[in-house]
């Protein structure tokens, strides 16, 4: 059997290797508490999980790849009330399946050569981008430059897409809404579109909240992807949605159908739930600050330095040593995982990443362990 060369050139999704290395531990018997894989695995709120139940068709149908019109008003009335940018949910906003699949996807739509990433960084878009036959070209971000790529280095005259993380994952850095401005300014001037991947945007731990790619006055080329797993403790429902430029929009819909990419009714309705609450949301902003609060101050004791920002629920830190793969491995024989920054791409090595998705207990577990 052949495969495709793509493919093959790609080895293993950075975290299947993780898991293999988990498998190791659990063989020698070591209990873990697991902070590599940001899965969030708090307690889906019960009102969604009761509007999911109840929303379950005697007869199931196919969905719409344009989606419900309830949920994409519920959409667009959550991003009036949170960043004050107003949708028209007919033209503006798509639901997806969570914002992963959208993101893997755009590549396959859009004309242009080239799509940049940033390192380090979520593999999601340089993959898919490859899938798609693209060249990419990653970026450095690094607590020098804000961990904001120098857009005098993208390849503007061939771009296809820039994209860009804030929240960023894995560093927690938050964006400013001038460099957005000029970003999506440079990709109109050249035909490209700037994508803003903002599954992190509800979760920060200090100062104001994170600003939207929908904010900018001009949203032309500009597209934005949310996803429900994070705000509203949602992965396993894949709920979120592509909003901005009408006419990316109107090519998505045309994209989704060939892949069988709708939601399902239930999580739909379980999706406009989770948007018209914010409740929930708080209290999951003030869960995983209180996980930092537990457990940041013993890993700087053993010598990490955190170099991350203000937001997202993850721990981006220095290691002492330039080989993050060992501070890894001590990690996993003290019964933690956390996840190494090569993981993220090249510039990532030299830190580890701690994903806040144990319990609080366990976090405070991890803190005695490392004590």
């Amino acid at each position: 059997m052949r495969l495709n060369p793509v493919f093959e050139s790609m080895g293993s999704y950075p975290f299947v290797r993780l898991d293999e290395a988990k498998v190791a531990a659990h063989a020698k018997g070591i209990e873990l508490i697991d902070f590599g894989v940001g899965e969030p695995r708090e307690r889906t709120p019960e009102f969604i999980r009761e509007t999911f139940s109840k929303s379950m068709p005697e007869v199931s149908l196919y969905p719409k790849a344009v989606g419900m019109p309830e949920l994409r008003v519920a959409a667009a009335d959550w991003v009036q009330r949170r960043f004050g940018a107003t949708l028209d949910p007919d033209t503006e906003v798509v639901p997806t399946l969570g914002s992963k699949e959208p993101i893997f996807n755009l590549a396959n739509i859009l004309a242009g050569e080239v799509v940049v990433v940033t390192s380090p960084g979520y593999p999601v878009p340089g993959r898919g981008a490859q899938f798609a036959g693209k060249e990419v070209v990653t970026l450095a971000l690094t607590s020098e430059n804000d961990y904001l790529p120098d857009l005098d280095l993208v390849p503007w005259d061939r771009l296809s897409i820039l994209w860009l993380n804030y929240p960023n994952n894995p560093t927690g850095a938050t964006v400013p809404l001038e460099y957005l401005e000029r970003a999506a300014a440079l990709a109109r001037a050249h035909d490209a579109i700037l994508a803003c991947d903002e599954a992190y945007s509800e979760l920060w731990f200090d100062g104001d909240p994170p600003v939207s790619g929908l904010e900018l006055a001009d949203r032309t080329n500009v597209i934005v992807f949310n996803t429900l797993s994070k705000r509203s403790s949602m992965p396993g429902y894949r709920a979120g949605f592509a909003a901005g430029d009408p006419e990316i929009i109107a090519a998505l819909k045309r994209f989704r159908p060939n892949v069988g990419v709708a939601p399902q009714e239930a999580v739909q309705r379980a999706a406009v739930a989770a948007y018209g609450d914010e409740k929930h949301v708080e209290e999951v902003r003030d869960l995983y600050r209180a996980k930092r609060d537990a457990i940041l101050p013993a890993l700087l004791s053993t010598g990490l330095v955190d170099v991350g920002g203000p937001a997202s629920f993850f721990l981006w830190l220095q290691t002492p040593e330039p080989d993050e793969e060992e501070f890894v491995i001590a990690m996993l024989d003290k019964g933690i995982v956390c996840a190494p920054g090569s993981a993220f791409g090249a510039h990532g090595s030299g830190h580890v990443r701690f994903a806040l998705v144990p319990t609080l207990e366990d976090c405070r577990k991890a803190a005695r362990l490392l004590a």
